[in-house]
């Protein structure tokens, strides 16, 4: 007998996945990926249908920058763009931050509380609801803001200057008010911000107002009772001159004093505010406005701006007055505009790219130098011309010099007044009429329809978290499955296929039953047809036929189905008219027996060990031309009674009586009883179980066929269920193959 292997063994040669095994693997797992599918489907259904609505309002304001970006520097006008993107930047972060929502939170409550009717408003209860029996109380203002943070959406329009605020709420009611009144304390506060050095200014004035006023009133009530007293009751023209020149520039040096004071106080602030910013810039901005050019063009305002003020006090003013009058007005406009001119490019000397809120203040600041170096140098001119006066003033006669000086001092706060009551005017008209640099445009409106849950979607999403969920299991669970399931799995490592025989119905899985011999049963079953279309191509596995006679069947594990594989194997060989012997060399755990009904004694072991005559161990059954042997007594040697010469002996007598002997035997890779056969036969066929067989027990088992120098007609793969999704093609194959033979 030929030794020679006629399969060349290679698993090296697999190919990587197509899209056929991807549908057959998804096919093959259709329960599983159908129930995990219908679950997300379900979950996600139930989800949205369970989800409250949520109503969303929108409100729009148009933000506009406060003079444009003066500080940006006239050589770069291609940072235009770049500083208004991060001016609606800054703008958005001001509308996120905790600040404006707490005043939000603020406004809301108390707006809430002034509409005197219930409302389901769920973002100002603990839990929504109503003010039923006092049950519900007002959320507290932290946890308010901090609702505010989650419900309230600030994005900037694309390509526009005009931010969205979007409110969310489960009342829409509740979603436009909120959305409103976000709006309008955004608006007020940005008025409130722009106004503030001009707020400053009034709040200042107003209260040197009040003091001055105070003042005016005790200086009158002195000079009333000086009179009164029997003084001086009036004093000559000269003297009143005087006193009226003096009190004039007293009270134009006790204003530039106020504004002063003002101004230094303004000045701290916005240095205050750029020092935790920029610090170095504070000290580069002092330099520049202190700057000997600056300085001298405010000292020459201040002294033309006293000899005009020194001329206007004469009291008569013939043409060559007015003309030196006219002269000083030009000088001052030209020296002004040249102090402009310098302002200007100090601004545009700051970093053109500076953040907003650095390049406003540095503006300020400049600003305020400026207008305080000339409130000092104009405050040392009016303290100078104060002083001549008054040593003319001093020069009174002594009997008039009490009088006049309780009547300058009050012709002097009188005029301090007025000039405090004026700029108070200014500043309570300007501060009014400052516009802010925020407009809404489009007021929130109650929502007709719900913004969420989008239903559909959450469903769509849920159908494809299923799909995913389903996917993963899949490719998880072959990832670690190390089972053969289809022909294509076995004819990857390059092993010849001769059948897949599907599931027999009725067999357990120890494969005690008697319906296991489906040849015999229901011939005109698929599975009879699957051991016929065997049954040809083992018979056209060789080209010299008469030398396949002795085929082994085994498999590498234990129940696999090589005992019905190989039972109806021989049926079917018997159906075509061939003599066939079904011997049972599975001296282990023998069955043939049990599936014919006849006691396994005597059997193989016994005619080996007596060596009496064939025939009275070669059994008949009730299926023609087919002939059984069973193993026999157990020997306690299984594998040394199959390789001794006896054995071969039988093999031999057996080739000259039968057609075809069908061997049963143990699995190959648990003992070594099928390796010693598959040495002595003419071919073996290893069956696989689908499901069952573990790929690297069926590679072991082929491994040991391959060093034993076997035949291996080929592999049969056994319990393959059409019904898994395997493909279409073995189930057309099978139909076909029935209505054939039908």
């Amino acid at each position: 007998m030929s030794n020679q292997v006629n399969q060349d063994f290679n698993f090296e040669q697999e190919e990587g996945r197509t899209l056929k095994d991807y549908i057959i693997l998804f096919r093959s797992n259709l329960p599983a990926v159908l129930i995990i599918m219908i679950a997300s489907l379900i979950i996600s259904v139930v989800y949205a249908l369970r989800s409250p609505d949520i109503f969303q309002s929108q409100s729009a304001v148009k933000i506009t920058k406060t003079g444009g970006n003066i500080l940006q520097s006239p050589l770069t006008p291609e940072f235009s763009d770049f500083g208004n993107d991060r001016f609606i930047a800054n703008e958005i972060e001001i509308l996120k931050s905790y600040n404006l929502r707490e005043r939000v939170a603020k406004a809301l409550v108390d707006t809430f509380l002034s509409l005197g009717q219930p409302k389901e408003f769920d973002l100002l209860f603990d839990h929504s609801g109503t003010f039923e029996n006092d049950s519900k109380k007002l959320i507290s203002i932290p946890d308010l803001i901090a609702k505010l943070g989650k419900v309230i959406t600030v994005e900037q329009k694309r390509g526009l200057d005009i931010i969205i605020i979007t409110a969310e709420s489960h009342s829409p009611e509740e979603a436009a008010l909120v959305a409103n009144i976000y709006a309008k304390v955004y608006k007020d506060y940005n008025l409130e911000i722009n106004r503030d050095q001009l707020t400053f200014i009034r709040k200042f004035l107003d209260s040197q107002r009040k003091e001055k006023r105070e003042q005016l009133n005790e200086a009158e009530e002195i000079l009333r009772n000086y009179q009164e007293k029997g003084g001086i009751i009036a004093l000559d023209a000269q003297a009143n001159n005087l006193i009226s020149q003096v009190s004039d520039f007293e009270a134009q040096r006790n204003a530039a004093r106020i504004e002063l004071l003002a101004s230094n106080e303004i000045l701290s602030k916005y240095k205050d505010e750029l020092q935790k910013q920029d610090p170095r810039l504070v000290d580069y901005l002092e330099s520049a406005a202190s700057e000997s050019y600056i300085k001298a063009l405010q000292e020459q305002i201040a002294e033309l701006q006293l000899n005009r003020d020194l001329a206007l006090t004469k009291s008569y003013q013939d043409e060559t007055v007015k003309l030196k009058i006219a002269e000083y007005d030009k000088k001052i406009k030209d020296l002004k505009s040249k102090l402009d001119e310098k302002i200007k490019v100090l601004k545009a000397g700051i970093f053109a790219s500076s953040p907003e809120e650095v390049k406003s203040l540095s503006q300020k600041i400049i600003e305020e130098e400026i207008k305080n170096g000339s409130l000092r140098i104009k405050l040392k001119g009016l303290e100078d011309l104060v002083a001549k006066y008054e040593e003319r003033f001093n020069r009174l006669p002594k009997t008039s010099l009490d009088l006049a000086r309780f009547q300058r001092n009050r012709e002097s706060l009188e005029k301090l007044y007025t000039l405090v009551e004026e700029r108070y005017q200014e500043a309570l008209i300007n501060e009014q009429s400052q516009p802010g640099n925020v407009l809404v445009i489009d007021d929130a409106r109650r929502p007709m329809y719900p913004a969420k849950p989008n239903r559909p979607l959450i469903i769509l999403v849920g159908v494809l978290i299923g799909f995913g969920l389903a996917f993963a299991y899949v490719f998880t669970k072959n990832y670690f499955d190390n089972k053969i399931k289809t022909p294509e799995d076995i004819q990857k490592k390059n092993i010849n296929v001769l059948a897949w025989i599907p599931e027999i119905e009725g067999i357990s899985i120890n494969g005690t039953s008697k319906n296991e011999f489906v040849v015999a049963l229901t011939p005109d079953s698929i599975p009879s047809e699957s051991f016929r279309a065997l049954r040809t191509r083992v018979q056209f596995s060789r080209p010299d036929k008469e030398n396949l006679k002795t085929i082994l069947i085994t498999s590498p594990a234990p129940q696999e189905g090589k005992t019905t594989i190989a039972l109806n194997l021989a049926g079917s060989f018997a159906q075509s008219n061939k003599k066939t012997l079904l011997l049972d060399a599975d001296l282990r755990r023998p069955r043939l027996h049990q599936i014919f009904g006849k006691d396994k004694r005597p059997g193989l072991v016994d005619f080996l060990v007596s060596g009496d005559n064939l025939d009275l161990f070669v059994l008949k059954t009730n299926f023609n031309n087919l002939f059984l042997m069973t193993s026999g007594t157990l020997p306690p040697n299984p594998a040394e009674m199959l390789d001794s010469k006896q054995m071969e002996n039988l093999l031999s007598l057996l080739r000259t009586k039968f057609d075809y002997i069908i061997i049963d035997s143990p699995p190959i890779v648990a003992v070594t009883d099928a390796e010693i056969l598959a040495r002595k036969v003419d071919g073996t066929i290893l069956v696989c179980s689908s499901e069952i067989t573990e790929i690297d027990m069926f590679e072991r088992a082929i491994d040991l066929l391959k060093n034993d120098n076997s035949i291996l007609i080929g592999t049969v793969l056994n319990n393959f269920s059409t019904k898994a999704g395997y493909g279409s093609y073995y189930k057309y194959y099978y139909y076909y193959s029935s209505r054939t033979h039908n």
